[in-house]
């Protein structure tokens, strides 16, 4: 897989000084826009201050601004052991050096992304409605997923595009702002409102408009491409393409987006959270390949190796294969294992063992106390629970709290 790294490793460059190149033609044109003629270099100074600032932000501390973006809550073993035996299983079957940090998101929409610089300090967050939706199963095959960014460095590569691409939302909003307020009235009658004037204020507001959108292409045309990427390699480490698969279905079937995600962060996620309900069947999506071709090529795979998913790939599309020539230099011939959870039941019960672990991390998280009942049951007190005794609701026994 190293021409996919050493090319995202390339991107990430490109990435930085397109986003660069626009931000200053955006930051030239703004400032001779309000300020007159020969102002255009204070705003092109001012936008390389931006860019280096967003760029330092992104190398530095740009995995955990995307996490707080996002309501992330980071969890330890003790807190969802399922989730962090899951974690732990892919790591190893990833070949990883380092076990990236696990969050959870408090969101009924189930999705999931990872973040980070480096393999070293990435971090993987996954959203309670996903917890409270799959099986073991499909959970591996998510977080197989999103090892396989983090082990294709596509995470450094989105994190730079994620930060840089809201930049230049950010000064391109300002600028509109400020024309609509007509703030280059000044400039226009200190330039005596000459052709000159007109020229410039048409090209201010034209890459005002366009900027975002170019930014946009530019993060969207590196989405793609991964996504196929890591489907494959989820499918190589959980030796179960199903799982994924299933897990795909139920998190595009949700008519839930998360509350947390932002033009900025979609691209990061497993499947695009800014498709409204409706739109998941659709055959086209800007930051991800369509959700039903994927499931498809993941179905179709005669195994569990890379070249079984080029040739799937190849056969649902129609296209050339879309994996690296060093992917597919394996033995191969390696059959799908069988689910964990062969029954209906099992994958049930699995499932219900996931949502009442999260259940019960965030009752901790917030204050509340467990009381066990001789009947099974688990009371959970509120932290600003008024009276000195609780009755159970299923056995009605009286229970003394502790003031």
């Amino acid at each position: 897989m190293w021409e996919q790294i050493a090319a995202n490793r390339r991107k990430s460059f490109v990435l930085v000084m397109a986003t660069a190149a626009l931000l200053m033609a955006l930051g030239y044109s703004l400032g001779e826009y309000f300020g007159g003629r020969g102002f255009g270099w204070y705003g092109l100074a001012a936008a390389a201050v931006v860019w280096l600032i967003m760029t330092l932000i992104s190398w530095f501390q740009g995995d955990q601004v995307m996490l707080a973006v996002s309501g992330a809550h980071r969890i330890e073993k003790e807190d969802l052991p399922v989730l962090f035996n899951v974690v732990e299983e892919m790591t190893l079957a990833a070949g990883l050096p380092q076990m990236p940090a696990i969050y959870i998101i408090d969101d009924p929409a189930p999705n999931a992304f990872a973040t980070g610089r480096r393999p070293e300090t990435a971090a993987v967050a996954v959203t309670s409605g996903l917890l409270r939706s799959l099986t073991r199963d499909e959970l591996q095959g998510v977080i197989a997923h999103e090892i396989g960014h983090i082990r294709n460095r596509d995470i450094q590569l989105m994190l730079f595009a994620g930060v840089l691409a809201g930049a230049i939302v950010i000064l391109a909003e300002v600028g509109l702002r400020g024309m609509w307020f007509g703030g280059g009235r000044s400039r226009s009658r200190r330039s005596g409102g000459n052709e000159s004037a007109g020229i410039i204020a048409v090209i201010a507001i034209v890459l005002a408009i366009l900027a975002p959108i170019l930014a946009r292409l530019i993060y969207f045309a590196i989405s793609r491409k991964r996504e196929y990427l890591a489907d494959a390699s989820s499918a190589v480490f959980t030796r179960y393409p199903e799982g994924l698969a299933s897990a795909l279905e139920k998190i595009s079937a949700s008519a839930q987006r998360p509350t947390h995600a932002t033009r900025a962060t979609a691209p990061m996620y497993i499947v695009d959270p800014m498709l409204r309900e409706g739109a998941m069947a659709a055959q086209g999506s800007a930051t991800h390949p369509p959700v039903g071709q994927r499931i498809q090529i993941l179905r179709s795979m005669g195994g569990t190796d890379f070249g079984a998913y080029q040739d799937s790939y190849t056969l649902a599309t129609g296209k050339k294969g879309v994996l690296p020539p060093s992917a597919l230099t394996g033995d191969g011939g390696v059959g799908p294992r069988t689910a964990a959870t062969e029954s209906a039941p099992a994958g049930e019960a699995s499932r219900r063992n996931l949502a009442r672990q999260v259940d019960d991390f965030f009752y901790r998280k917030g204050g509340y106390d467990r009381i066990p009942c001789d009947c099974g049951t688990v009371l959970k007190i509120p932290p600003d629970f008024q009276s000195s005794h609780a009755t159970c609701p299923r056995c009605g026994k009286e229970h003394s709290l502790k003031s």
